[in-house]
């Protein structure tokens, strides 16, 4: 069983209440605008770290980090990415690669919004952990934690942090 602590949006802010829940995890996985290589490095620092560049993200993260990550956990087909959509919207830039090759999990940040959505057409589980960052107009700062444990995902808690 692997457990995986996922954030996006970070817009360069870390604190120590998030990562505290991170501690019982075995991966941190950032789905995008991390903000600075700084708060790439104290999570690697802390964790394995997987993670994709986002839109606000410069050319050093961007020569550290793709803009999309396939990958397998345990024998979960992943999709990480930071503009991704979600079921029925898939944006532009995924449309096509999903619906000809759909992951088992699809990740992805950017709005803001936290999703945990089932596609069923693509059969697929879409997860957006929200925003851990106080920019931007979300209210409550959140992530997600969950475990694979072989084919399936379980475990799945939606942590509120405190307001931006």
């Amino acid at each position: 069983m692997t457990r995986i602590g996922l954030l996006s949006d970070t817009h360069n802010y870390l604190d120590d209440t998030l990562l505290e829940h991170f501690e019982a995890c075995d991966e941190i996985w950032h789905a995008g605008d991390f903000g600075s290589l700084a708060v790439a490095d104290t999570l690697a620092a802390m964790k394995p770290l997987r993670g994709v560049y986002g839109n606000i993200d410069g050319p050093d993260i961007r020569r550290q980090y793709p803009e999309h990550l396939r990958f397998r956990c345990e024998e979960v087909e992943v999709w990480m990415t930071h503009i991704g959509g979600y079921p029925g919207r898939y944006s532009p830039q995924v449309k096509k690669e999903i619906n000809q090759h759909p992951p088992a999990l699809f990740i992805c940040g950017h709005s803001h919004i936290l999703k945990v959505m089932y596609d069923q057409k693509l059969q697929l589980l879409h997860l957006n952990p929200g925003a851990a960052g106080k920019q931007g107009w979300h209210q409550v700062r959140t992530l997600l934690r969950f475990s694979i444990n072989g084919k399936r995902i379980e475990q799945l808690e939606v942590v509120e942090l405190a307001g931006r």
